[in-house]
């Protein structure tokens, strides 16, 4: 740390203990290691803030193939969900409150895509948008518990199965989900009742408001995607995976529960 000047995305020594020791430990086999986890972790950081390319990484950080091989290799081995699920935990326990929530709130976000593309890619007629469906479910702290993004052409009362479905092999004690209107058609609230155990609850707009209007836990969801646009890897949906996709999210919410669990003196917020 010491041979570079110091990015506002670095974790500081008490947010780099905390995560460091949520990590998996080096394999005893092969070249010993060379290069900083610490580093790794901090150019991370420094692309999903600052929306970077891997290869136009500032050239203090360790190689930008070496970093992407980690964050590629933490993607399939699961090392990113594990970490931020145990951040939500300690997020949650900071708060006075139990470890595993009871009540959720479900929300989408669809958004455009660049001409690298890749796969699940499509056309969300309502928001005239050609591109990917971000779609979270997140507790009464905003801390995400399920991610999943499909291509926009999914309804989300269609989309939704898929995190409902995650959110139900993690969390058993959730009762309630809380939605807007979109989660109410097609007979969602009764086939996920009967299959998962969950009541959905539409929060629906009071008859003849327009415009703006802040709705009972659903301003709860709108405010974590707000938290995940401060990253501007988010922009657009520049991955190719959309496994990379919700990885980079989850990379977002870390860095926020880090701040939130050791404060940065720094001035820089969530």
């Amino acid at each position: 740390m010491d041979k570079r000047r110091k990015y506002r995305t670095d974790v500081t020594d008490a947010q780099w203990e905390i995560i460091r020791k949520l990590l998996p430990k080096p394999g005893g086999k092969g070249r010993p290691q060379t290069v900083s986890r610490r580093e790794v972790l901090n150019a991370i950081l420094y692309v999903d803030r600052s929306g970077c390319q891997w290869r136009l990484l500032p050239h203090d950080f360790p190689n930008w193939r070496t970093v992407y091989t980690v964050f590629r290799r933490w993607r399939i081995s699961g090392v990113w969900r594990a970490v931020h699920d145990a951040l939500v935990r300690m997020v949650r326990k900071q708060a006075g409150k139990k470890p595993t929530p009871t009540a959720a709130i479900i929300d989408s976000q669809s958004v455009r895509t660049t001409e690298v593309g890749g796969e699940d890619r499509g056309y969300d007629a309502g928001k005239k948008i050609a591109g990917r469906k971000r779609h979270i479910i997140v507790d009464t702290l905003g801390m995400i518990l399920a991610v999943i993004v499909h291509g926009a052409d999914q309804q989300d009362n269609v989309g939704a199965c898929l995190p409902l479905y995650s959110l139900w092999e993690k969390f058993k004690r959730i009762k309630v989900i809380f939605a807007d209107s979109a989660y109410g058609r097609s007979g969602l609230p009764e086939f996920v009742k009967r299959t998962l155990g969950f009541t959905i609850q539409t929060v629906l707009r009071p008859f003849g408001t327009k415009g703006f209007l802040v709705l009972p836990k659903r301003w709860i969801v709108e405010r974590t995607f707000a938290w995940i646009g401060r990253s501007r890897r988010h922009s657009k949906d520049y991955e190719t995976n959309p496994e990379t996709s919700e990885t980079m999210i989850l990379i977002s919410m870390i860095h926020l529960m880090l701040r939130r669990l050791e404060p940065a003196t720094d001035g820089f917020e969530d």
